[in-house]
């Protein structure tokens, strides 16, 4: 976690999810970081094992490494509530830099680009729940696995789900003697 702490780190690892990279691949998907922070923090991060190296091959008399994220699977079950904090706190870091540096890309249309961000309120059972998550991940899963194309654009979609209390009352659980009104928008 502590490696991660940095958004340009956290920023690489988006970048790799699903797919191999290249130190100056990398460097271009990030262009308002220098190249030679790039290289650093791609080197802190194979160091501390979060991302390995694919392949390598020679150009010109160099190496050229390709790299992915680690193979390895992090069990939840071991995770503390401190861990899952810290780990929120970091996606949402890298959601805020992902997000500053489209805005501080020169002519950007977030209305054109069809950005948005919206949260909902819903009150599920596990069940539901469950069938939510499972319906989101049909939606999702085979979309992961999409190559780029000249009429694809790299899009970030973060899903977070969690319970929130009832502002209103401090509860997470409904009032069953109190009739719920339906909200309108979003």
């Amino acid at each position: 976690m502590e490696l991660l702490a940095h958004p340009v780190r956290m920023r690489i690892v988006h970048a790799l999810r699903g797919r191999e990279l290249t130190t100056g691949r990398l460097a271009e998907l990030l262009p308002d970081v220098s190249k030679a922070m790039v290289y650093r923090h791609v080197e802190a991060l194979a160091g501390g094992g979060v991302i390995e190296v694919a392949q390598e091959r020679r150009v010109r008399g160099a190496v050229e490494r390709t790299y992915r994220l680690h193979q390895a699977t992090i069990d939840t079950e071991d995770l503390t509530t401190e861990d899952y904090r810290r780990g929120f706190d970091l996606a949402l870091a890298t959601l805020l830099a992902e997000f500053t540096a489209y805005l501080d890309r020169g002519g950007v249309d977030p209305t054109a680009d069809l950005v948005g961000f919206r949260q909902h309120a819903v009150w599920l059972s596990r069940d539901e729940l469950e069938a939510l998550i499972s319906d989101l991940r049909k939606v999702i899963v085979p979309r992961l696995a999409q190559e780029p194309t000249a009429d694809r654009r790299r899009y970030l979609l973060s899903p977070i789900l969690f319970p929130a209390e009832d502002a209103a009352a401090g509860r997470s659980e409904p009032d069953p003697e109190k009739p719920r009104v339906p909200r309108s928008g979003n």
